[in-house]
């Protein structure tokens, strides 16, 4: 079955000319089917990007998904038009009181802040506690990932002395996860932060456990049995250009920024980026959504009752 998302969304028109099966909301409506709700707390500031890459990995799985675009109240976002937002998004108190399969939860662009200092930080709190009773599985990203092992586990971020800013290898702790099914044992995948969190620090933290690590850039990926929820601390869900645009803002800025690690080929930052992560973030979101298919109750007014 394809993903189902409103019939005007903008990334509608990217994912058909990718052949990524999308589904009509007439059509789904004819389905006698109870289709995945999976809701999307969109925190990176462009939000129709982000929408896209989220949306071609969720629809590349064979059952049928509802995406629903969420935000958080307490934040008005500066490089999405106001009638994007109006048209295709809900605020979070106004789906509080719904039960989700899946709830993803984006990074956003504030990692140097103390969790504290961030605007909407006591909102994004509130919104953690509630998937422990609202949500049958949760995938933080990147600063989203960071923010609910600090609120959930209280394990810290620790500030870099230069950007993590490259693709790099990875390994595969845990070959048998269900969420790491087909990943080979070394892989690639981007990463874009100044901030870590480090293994010894997740240790401490009963629950949790490190699935991928990069020697260089530490932890990249933790799972927690009990409530069936990943932490992704890097970008396993760019796009090929992504970090590429990144490094040309920034230069554009005036920034002290090194190209991204081995990620232009020989090094030369007008040469064509190759994608050399996409077939794990597909593996990687359709064992996510494999176990959540296998695992969430069919009535969905009793997700959260374990």
């Amino acid at each position: 079955m394809p993903i189902r998302i409103p019939d005007t969304l903008p990334a509608r028109d990217v994912l058909v000319r990718e052949g990524v099966s999308v589904m009509s909301e007439t059509d789904a409506i004819r389905q006698d089917i109870r289709p995945l709700q999976i809701g999307l707390l969109n925190l990176m500031p462009n939000k129709i990007r982000t929408e896209a890459q989220i949306a071609r990995l969720i629809g590349a799985s064979p059952l049928q998904v509802e995406l629903t675009l969420i935000m958080v109240g307490g934040h008005t976002p500066k490089n999405t038009p106001e009638e994007h937002l109006i048209s295709f998004y809900q605020n979070w108190a106004d789906v509080r009181d719904r039960k989700f399969d899946g709830f993803i939860i984006t990074g956003a662009p504030v990692e140097t802040l103390e969790y504290e200092d961030v605007g909407y930080w006591q909102e994004l709190t509130e919104i953690l506690d509630w998937t422990r009773t609202n949500v049958h599985s949760s995938f933080f990203i990147c600063w989203g990932a960071m923010a609910a092992a600090w609120h959930l586990h209280g394990v810290p971020k620790h500030t870099l002395a230069e950007k993590a800013f490259g693709v790099y290898r990875h390994r595969n702790l845990v070959p048998t996860s269900p969420f790491l099914s087909g990943f080979s044992d070394d892989f690639q995948i981007p990463v874009s932060r100044w901030t870590e969190v480090r293994a010894d620090d997740i240790a401490k933290a009963p629950g949790l456990q490190i699935l991928m690590e990069s020697d260089v850039t530490g932890p990249c990926l933790l799972s927690e049995p009990a409530q069936r929820n990943l932490y992704c601390f890097n970008h396993i869900e760019y796009d090929s250009t992504s970090l590429k645009e990144e490094y040309e803002r920034d230069v554009a800025a005036g920034k002290a920024i090194k190209p991204p690690y081995g990620y232009f080929p020989k090094d030369d930052t007008t040469a064509q980026p190759l994608n050399r992560w996409r077939s794990h973030a597909h593996l990687l979101f359709g064992n996510w959504i494999n176990q959540v298919y296998q695992t969430t109750p069919f009535d969905a007014a009793r997700i959260g009752e374990d």
